[in-house]
């Protein structure tokens, strides 16, 4: 039998995750952070600011040559189209609307200039990740061992992997046997995008596509933008299994970098992130933390301490679950249950 990432994992531990515990904490201590709940629907806004702008340049490089439409995509186009991945983020955790439904037709539609269906998947995964950080089982952001195996401390794997890590996402799928992912909304999605392609390509021909296709690669890869993936959860120290980040592309990027704050507190949207720390410093002052995704990237890729590998693990929890189908209705109820949890009365 092939060996499972806990197996090979550096860091396997037998405690929980460590965000509800902080959350229970925070909120005993701070109940003032509860005026940072709830949806904010100025966010759609920037949905459509977004998937604009990435049409007009798309429009904009139908006749340049080739390495133009590259340099627009890693220049511009993948900030745009990690811009839209933190929207997508907001909307899975229905920080947009109040209708789960209406954040996830926004997510949907977000998700064109990505090219690559993958919105209504990440509502599942992601929402999962939160419920069952570590467990390889149920966390499709934990490479599978096959990856991690092939990648080992390769500085030069490490780079390709990054370049390619879209594809390494989608091969994940067949690990997670029992996250059911194919549905309604997959459908709709995938129908969405084979529309906003081909409206692309009449808009502005095989080089518009491209350009989309090269943002939405370098935006979750081997871009500054893309080191957000290695910072959020990869054990670059040993002390700790999340690590925020609070650099000036957070401007850019949405506040996405306030990651810590962001598990504590799912129900908060990204532009109201920055005031958790304001309002609990001693929660986070002394939590390591990030200051350059480009560093970080560089570290990441010559560093040969850091690898797939570099990821605190843990079993899923035994009680109710075994028995539970992992569909929609059970990801959907993570949402439910962290905003029934953050609005209830502190104890004393």
């Amino acid at each position: 039998m092939a060996p499972t990432l806990n197996a090979l994992a550096c860091d396997f531990v037998d405690y929980p995750e460590p965000h509800l515990e902080r959350t229970r904490k925070l909120l005993r201590a701070h109940p003032e952070v509860r005026t940072l709940f709830g949806p904010a629907r100025v966010t759609a806004l920037l949905v459509f600011f977004a998937v604009g702008v990435q049409l007009a340049l798309a429009y904009a490089v139908r006749g340049a040559p080739l390495w133009a439409v590259l340099a627009v995509a890693w220049g511009v186009g993948a900030f745009a189209n990690h811009m839209l991945w933190v929207l997508i983020h907001d909307c899975t955790h229905n920080l947009v609307f109040r209708s789960p439904r209406a954040n996830a037709w926004l997510q949907i539609f977000a998700n064109g200039p990505i090219v690559f269906p993958a919105a209504a998947s990440f509502r599942k995964f992601h929402l999962l990740h939160h419920r069952f950080q570590g467990v390889p089982e149920l966390d499709a952001d934990l490479a599978a061992p096959f990856e991690a195996r092939f990648v080992q401390n390769s500085p030069v794997r490490k780079a390709f992997w990054l370049l390619t890590f879209f594809a390494w996402q989608a091969a994940r799928v067949p690990r997670l046997k029992r996250i059911h992912f194919l549905d309604g909304w997959y459908a709709v999605n995938l129908i969405w995008q084979v529309a906003f392609v081909s409206g692309v390509f009449a808009l502005a021909g095989w080089r518009g596509v491209l350009f989309m296709t090269l943002a939405s690669v370098f935006a979750i890869g081997l871009h500054p933008v893309g080191a957000r993936w290695i910072q959020e959860h990869y054990l670059t120290s040993d002390d700790q299994e999340t690590f925020s980040y609070y650099g000036p592309l957070n401007v850019i990027a949405l506040n996405v970098g306030y990651h810590n704050e962001h598990h504590d507190l799912m129900t908060v949207p990204w532009m109201r992130l920055p005031r958790i720390k304001a309002m609990a410093p001693e929660f986070y002052d002394s939590l390591r933390s990030h200051t350059s995704w480009a560093k970080l990237l560089v570290r990441f890729i010559v560093d040969p301490k850091l690898s797939l590998y570099s990821r605190r693990t843990r079993e899923a929890p035994k009680r109710g679950l075994a028995a539970r189908r992992v569909d929609g209705v059970f990801t959907e109820a993570i949402t439910t249950q962290a905003q029934q949890r953050e609005s209830e009365p502190a104890q004393a």
